[in-house]
């Protein structure tokens, strides 16, 4: 599982660079807009005949992105998340919708993933991130004490919207699925704001294409590639992609630490991958790209399998790849550096963004 605000100041980047072509002769215009929220930049580039309206909706998406903040960040103390953590053990606590359905989807991915996907890993999850700001090692009997803190069938969800925890020490922490979910609210929102063509960022990790650029048929996403000798792509619309790479040692200065928590060992993920996976929804691929990653390969392609219109690359160090697909096609060996001419000339623009802080 991830955490928030950590990979700022560690630099990582899960570079996804996206590029949506501009057509001169057409009547749409593009609006880009970027907003920081949840710990990363939200980046939402339109097309629509009114830039106005364009203009309008983008603000009304990041006004939801910010309301959610509000209520699912483990950072603000009078957050609806923050105060359920603080009162929901063995007491009922009714929560906000949104901050219910995100751990009932949440709940889902822990068994689909036999309770690798876990957002109770929080207490684990911040005994780690001393480690990263460089205190001591946890000894194990820290790490045994606060495991026994952790485990999602631990939550007791009674519709439609209370929550208990049965453990005196649980607490959960969203950052594995909330950006997804917020990237599907701002999708929402510029639907009905009556926008058709759009691309939603979130930190470069979490995308939603809806439509197309004008004369496209599709967003075409460049995925993470930690060797830099695949080049993976994937054309997106009206479904998402999602990246999870656990953070290299390197990047750190600290070998003992890595953003993502195994909660069956609760230690730091060790992979050599990086993992994109491609749905329907921002809220499925945020949360099944860190379900993905943990499990791995050989246990990750029959999840895929079972999922409509899906897709999955695990990506090593080495240039070595695991794919499953259900109906979308990942392609590779492109070649990025002839790519971006051809987007030069033509008009296209590839986005960057701010590192990933999940």
């Amino acid at each position: 599982m991830r955490w928030n605000k950590t990979l700022a100041a560690a630099g990582l980047a899960v570079c996804l660079p996206l590029s949506f072509a501009s057509a001169p002769e057409s009547k749409t215009s593009l609006v880009h807009k970027t907003k920081y929220s949840m710990g990363t930049v939200y980046e939402i580039a339109a097309y629509d005949e009114s830039p106005e309206r364009a203009s309008q909706a983008i603000d009304k998406a990041f006004a939801g992105i910010v309301a959610l903040d509000n209520l699912l960040s483990n950072y603000k103390p009078e957050s609806a998340l923050s105060q359920l953590n603080r009162n929901g053990h063995f007491h009922a606590v009714k929560v906000p919708p949104d901050l219910y359905r995100v751990m009932e989807e949440s709940v889902k991915y822990s068994k689909v993933s036999g309770g690798k996907f876990d957002i109770t890993v929080a207490p684990l999850v911040d005994l780690w991130k001393a480690a990263l700001r460089g205190d001591r090692v946890p000894t194990e009997a820290q790490q045994q004490e606060l495991r026994a803190c952790v485990g999602y069938e631990k939550i007791e969800l009674t519709p439609p919207d209370m929550v208990e925890f049965r453990s005196p020490c649980m607490r959960i922490d969203v950052g594995s699925i909330g950006k997804g979910y917020a990237v599907d609210r701002a999708v929402e929102i510029l639907r009905a704001n009556g926008i058709k063509n759009a691309l939603v960022d979130a930190g470069q990790s979490s995308i939603y294409g809806m439509g197309a650029p004008p004369g496209q048929s599709a967003w075409e996403v460049h995925l993470r590639d930690p060797s830099n000798r695949v080049d993976p792509t994937v054309l997106l619309s009206e479904n998402s992609v999602s990246t999870s790479e656990q953070t290299p040692a390197s990047l750190l200065g600290n070998a003992t630490a890595g953003h993502i928590i195994d909660p069956a060992n609760g230690k730091p993920l060790e992979t050599k991958y990086a993992l994109s996976i491609v749905v329907k929804t921002g809220t499925a691929s945020d949360a099944l790209s860190t379900t993905l990653l943990l499990v791995g390969p050989e246990k990750g392609k029959p999840i895929v399998k079972a999922i409509a219109d899906a897709a999955a690359i695990w990506v090593s160090e080495d240039g070595k790849t695991e794919t499953v697909t259900t109906g979308p096609e990942i392609r590779l060996g492109g070649n990025k550096q002839k790519e971006q001419a051809k987007a030069d000339v033509a008009g296209h623009k590839y986005l960057s963004g701010s590192p990933r802080e999940n």
